[in-house]
């Protein structure tokens, strides 16, 4: 390895190709050590070693569909030009680790705040930033020394977009947190293909992880918007029309939902991750 290449996964496991040149094939699964770098994933058979730079490799949004039906445990699907590469690490949540190693110390582009509070920031411009992601914390380090930081499981919702940046038109994630101040902001990545290939993977899976099958009444949704909008739990009865024992019971709810994180014993709660993601859906289809 070069001298700024990084090992991140070492590994024995798996791996087969279920399609090559396009064309579904039904392939023998051979045993390997697999590493992971900062700069690329080695298969090493004891007469073979693939090594596949990251920016040929695409992680899909729907793994799901690229698996056979006659492949089972945590297979993780990769695609390689037009070859789908099936990948059985033997560790927990490989699709993760494979996304953290392909940005571990990458320089991306950031833009942060590119939104506060619901309202676009002019003002803040796209940035260079390397970017890491170390026990559960994103970091992006700016040149001049400034830094961004926020925990991953904080991430409420993604977006994904098209937009000119920096003279170009690119492929622009949207990920939405709480900043220092507690405030909800968005932080906007971009930059070179596999890179927001990784980040959108990165941060969908982990609000996927944390979806669950719910159902919001009327009131549950208003309630949860109003929260998002910044009402005082103090002051939602009035602000709902509802008594404040009807308030309680709803908080109650949203409790169990594991959309809101209770503050004090009793009447104040405040959104968490889970509850920006469910209001925002709420929001939109209002």
């Amino acid at each position: 390895m070069s001298g700024d290449e990084r090992k991140v996964v070492d590994t024995s496991g798996d791996f087969r190709y279920a399609v090559r040149d396009g064309q579904a094939v039904d392939g023998q699964w051979q045993s390997c050590r697999i590493v992971v770098t900062n700069k690329r994933l080695v298969l090493a058979t004891n007469g073979n070693r693939q090594a596949i730079a990251h920016s040929k490799i695409e992680v899909p949004d729907d793994p799901e569909t690229l698996i056979p039906d006659d492949v089972g445990g945590s297979v993780t699907p990769l695609r390689v030009g037009d070859n789908v590469l099936l990948v059985d690490a033997g560790i927990d949540d490989f699709e993760t680790e494979y996304c953290r190693a392909t940005l571990q110390g990458e320089v991306i582009l950031a833009r942060t705040p590119a939104v506060i509070g619901g309202v676009v920031q002019d003002d803040t411009d796209w940035s260079k930033a390397r970017f890491s992601l170390d026990d559960g914390e994103v970091r992006l380090q700016f040149p001049g020394g400034d830094t961004t930081t926020f925990d991953i499981e904080d991430v409420g919702t993604i977006e994904s977009s098209e937009s000119t940046v920096m003279g170009d038109s690119r492929r622009v994630i949207e990920v939405e947190h709480t900043d220092q101040q507690d405030r909800s902001v968005e932080t906007h990545f971009s930059g070179m293909a596999h890179h927001t290939n990784a980040l959108a993977v990165l941060f969908t899976r982990v609000v996927e992880a944390r979806e669950d099958d719910y159902e919001l009444s009327e009131m549950e949704s208003q309630v949860l918007m109003a929260l998002y909008s910044g009402v005082s739990p103090f002051e939602m009865s009035d602000f709902v029309g509802i008594s404040p024992d009807e308030v309680e019971e709803i908080y109650q709810r949203l409790l169990e939902m594991g959309a809101v994180d209770e503050v004090r014993t009793r009447t104040e709660v405040a959104l968490n991750a889970q509850g920006r993601n469910m209001a925002s859906e709420a929001m939109s289809g209002e």
